[in-house]
């Protein structure tokens, strides 16, 4: 059993061909900029969207531990008392109220993946594990990358590579490709936004690039935090020293779409107020030109 906060089908951006992609709940990074904070913590979340809420008091009476208080702004949950049951979630007929995570057999999933064969042969798709960080749980995600690779699925593994290298070579063994997330090359500007130094990240990135595997780098590109010519040069400069060069860069310009979750979740989005915007067309083109002066495949999303 393992905690899966979505199940997303059909997705086109999370390896080659058409995929199924499996959010893993947990992840050792709390990036400020995190898109999908309900997947950071290892265990459930409640998510809350007050302009939904009809204010019927439905989830009062059946919630077991009296945890929730109707106000003027809405439902608010004691945090002391409730345990996560879900009742309030099932009975809401507004569905204002969502859990976030549910546990799931790799049976279960291994069926619901097998729906989408069809799809992947059709457009050489696959499955993609993602998170949160899927590495956080090695033997589920193993259990379930091989059981995948039984059945010839292309699987693809979507990671901060923040892991053991001995997690690291047993994913190698049993996918064809990673898709390695780099948010800086400054361990003290990662350790300020990812609340991790970077040193680990960067020495298995160049573990895989050097067992020869196939990997994607992904770089959240944050006008504030690591579009500056310095850090994208020391990018190129790092993965155009590795012995197998990314298949593909791809750059991701900032959103901030997680400050609707953090909102539903009950928490503050960048809560110290560092100043991160989407980098300019013409700072986007910057960065692709400083990259593939170095040899290296870039796009812009992906």
């Amino acid at each position: 059993m393992n905690l899966i906060f979505d199940i997303k089908r059909y997705a086109i951006n999370d390896g080659p061909g058409i995929r199924i992609t499996l959010f893993m709940k947990g992840c050792p990074l709390s990036c400020v900029w995190c898109h999908n904070p309900e997947g950071i913590r290892n265990g459930k979340d409640k998510l809350y969207t007050a302009k939904k809420c009809l204010g019927c008091g439905t989830c009062l009476k059946v919630c077991p531990n009296g945890a929730l208080t109707l106000t003027p702004e809405g439902i608010v949950t004691d945090k002391q008392k409730c345990v996560l049951c879900g009742r309030c979630a099932e009975e809401c007929p507004a569905m204002a109220i969502e859990i976030s995570g549910t546990e799931y057999t790799a049976e279960y999933l291994i069926h619901e993946i097998e729906k989408e064969i069809p799809f992947m042969d059709q457009s050489g798709g696959g499955v993609t594990f993602c998170g949160g960080e899927p590495l956080l749980h090695p033997k589920f995600l193993i259990d379930m990358l091989k059981r995948c690779g039984q059945q010839g699925i292309h699987r693809a593994v979507d990671t901060t590579l923040l892991a053991r290298k001995e997690t690291v070579d047993e994913v190698m063994r049993n996918c064809e490709l990673l898709l390695i997330d780099l948010k800086s090359m400054d361990s003290t500007v990662h350790q300020t936004f990812c609340d991790v130094p970077n040193e680990l990240i960067l020495e298995n990135i160049r573990r895989v690039a050097e067992a020869g595997f196939p990997y994607y780098i992904r770089i959240p590109l944050i006008e504030g935090v690591n579009a500056d010519e310095k850090n994208i040069k020391q990018s190129a400069e790092f993965l155009a020293s590795l012995p197998r060069h990314p298949e593909i860069i791809n750059l991701l310009p900032y959103h901030d779409i997680g400050k609707g979750k953090h909102t539903k979740l009950g928490s503050i989005y960048n809560p110290k107020g560092y100043k991160m915007q989407t980098p300019s067309e013409e700072v986007q083109q910057q960065c692709i030109q400083i990259l593939t002066d170095y040899g290296l495949k870039v796009t812009i999303g992906g």
